[in-house]
C-alpha cells in the first residue's frame, strides 16, 4: 500500500459507512503462532445502533492456551467449525465498514492472519481503535480497560473475555463514545489498511504500524518554509515536533499535521518550525531542546486554532536528471 496516499483521521461530524465491533479470543499473544478460539462481529449504523452480528466458538486444532482467562476448553472447541468454515459469514459483517476493537491492532493482526491460513481477504479497509478514541475524550477514568469504560457509560458486561460479550459491550461503549467526539470535535482515530495480492495467488495483509512511524518517514510535499512566526500563520512544509507536555493526543496532532500539509518530524534540529508544548519553560525533552535551538513553543489548544488558517506552501521540486544521454565522466 502507498504510505504517502494515507488517509489518518477524520472528523466525528462527517458521516461514515458504518462500523463492525469485533472481539476475539485467542490462545496466546503472537497472531504468527497462536490462534483465534472465539469471535465475534456486530455490524453498526453510522450513528452505533446493532444492525446485525455474527459469532463463534472455533475448533483451532491447537490447544487453547490461557483457559483460566477465557474459559474455553479443548472440550468445548472440539465440535466448534474452523475459521475457514466461517470466513464467509464473518466477512459479511466485516464488508464495507470500519473495524472498531478495544486494541485494534491485536484484532486486526489476529483476523488477518486467520485469513491468510485459509487463503481469504479480510474485508477490511479502514480500522478504528477504542482506546485511543476514548483516550482524546479525556474521560478522567482510572484507566481505559473495557470494564473501566464500561462503568463509566453504564454498559452492561456479563461475562468478561468472552467474545460476544466483550463486543456487546464495546458496542454500547462506542454509541455514546461517538456523540462525545461529535459534541467536543474530536478527529476519530481511523486508520487505512491494504492487502497485497502476491503472483502466486496469496494473500498478505498489511500490519498496523504505530502512527508516528509512518508519519516520520512520510514525505512532505511542500519545501520547509522555515521557523514559524507567532502573530502569522501556519504555511504549508512547516516541520513540527511534539513534547510529552501536552493535552491532546500524540496521534490526533499527527492526523491533524499530515491532513493539513504540514511535516511530522519526531526529533527537534535547526530545521524544525515548531514544537507543541504547554509548558512555556520545560526543563527536559523535546520543549527543552526546542528552547535551547530557538524554535517557537506553541500549545497544543493555539496550535488547533491555528489549523483552521494554514497558508498554502511552495511545491517540493522534482528531482531530475539533466546529464546529456551517452555523455561520458572522467574521474581524476
Amino acid at each position: 500500500m502507498d504510505e504517502t496516499n494515507l488517509g489518518w483521521g477524520r472528523p466525528a461530524t462527517e458521516p461514515g459507512a458504518g462500523w463492525a465491533v469485533v472481539d476475539v479470543e485467542t490462545s496466546g499473544f503472537d497472531p504468527g503462532h497462536a490462534r483465534v478460539i472465539s469471535v465475534a462481529a456486530l455490524a453498526l449504523g453510522d450513528d452505533g445502533n446493532v444492525e446485525h452480528s455474527f459469532s463463534s466458538l472455533l475448533n483451532p486444532g491447537v490447544d487453547p492456551g490461557p483457559t483460566h482467562v477465557h474459559g474455553l476448553t479443548p472440550e468445548m472447541l472440539a465440535g466448534q467449525p474452523t475459521f475457514g468454515e466461517v470466513v464467509g459469514d464473518l466477512a459479511a459483517v466485516l464488508s464495507g465498514r470500519t473495524l472498531v476493537a478495544h486494541n485494534a491492532g491485536f484484532d486486526y493482526a489476529f483476523l488477518a492472519a486467520e485469513c491468510e491460513r485459509v487463503g481469504a481477504v479480510l474485508p477490511v479497509d479502514n480500522v478504528m481503535c477504542t482506546v485511543e478514541l476514548t483516550r482524546r475524550l479525556n474521560l478522567g477514568t482510572e484507566n481505559l480497560r473495557l470494564e473501566t469504560l464500561a462503568t463509566h457509560y453504564g454498559a452492561t458486561q456479563i461475562r468478561p473475555h468472552d467474545a460476544l460479550d466483550d463486543a456487546m459491550v464495546l458496542a454500547q461503549i462506542l454509541k455514546p463514545a461517538l456523540a462525545a467526539a461529535r459534541e467536543h470535535q474530536r478527529w476519530l482515530p481511523i486508520r487505512n489498511v491494504g492487502r497485497k495480492r502476491w503472483p502466486s495467488g496469496a494473500i498478505t495483509h498489511d500490519e498496523l504500524r504505530p502512527l508516528k512511524v509512518l508519519a516520520s518517514r512520510l514525505p512532505c510535499a511542500y519545501a520547509n518554509p522555515g521557523r514559524f512566526v507567532p502573530g502569522q500563520p501556519l504555511v504549508q512544509g512547516m516541520r513540527v515536533a511534539l513534547s510529552g507536555e501536552m493535552l491532546r493526543t500524540h496521534e490526533e496532532v499527527i492526523e491533524r499535521i499530515v491532513h493539513a500539509g504540514l511535516s511530522y518530524s519526531d526529533s527537534v534540529d535547526a530545521q524544525t518550525s515548531l514544537v507543541i508544548c504547554n509548558e512555556p519553560a520545560p526543563a527536559q525533552g523535546k520543549g527543552y531542546q526546542a528552547r535551547e535551538l530557538g524554535v517557537p513553543l506553541v500549545s497544543d489548544a493555539d496550535f488547533m486554532a491555528l489549523l483552521g488558517h494554514v497558508v498554502g506552501g511552495s511545491d517540493v521540486e522534482e528531482f531530475v536528471d539533466r546529464t546529456p544521454a551517452g555523455d561520458q565522466f572522467m574521474l581524476f
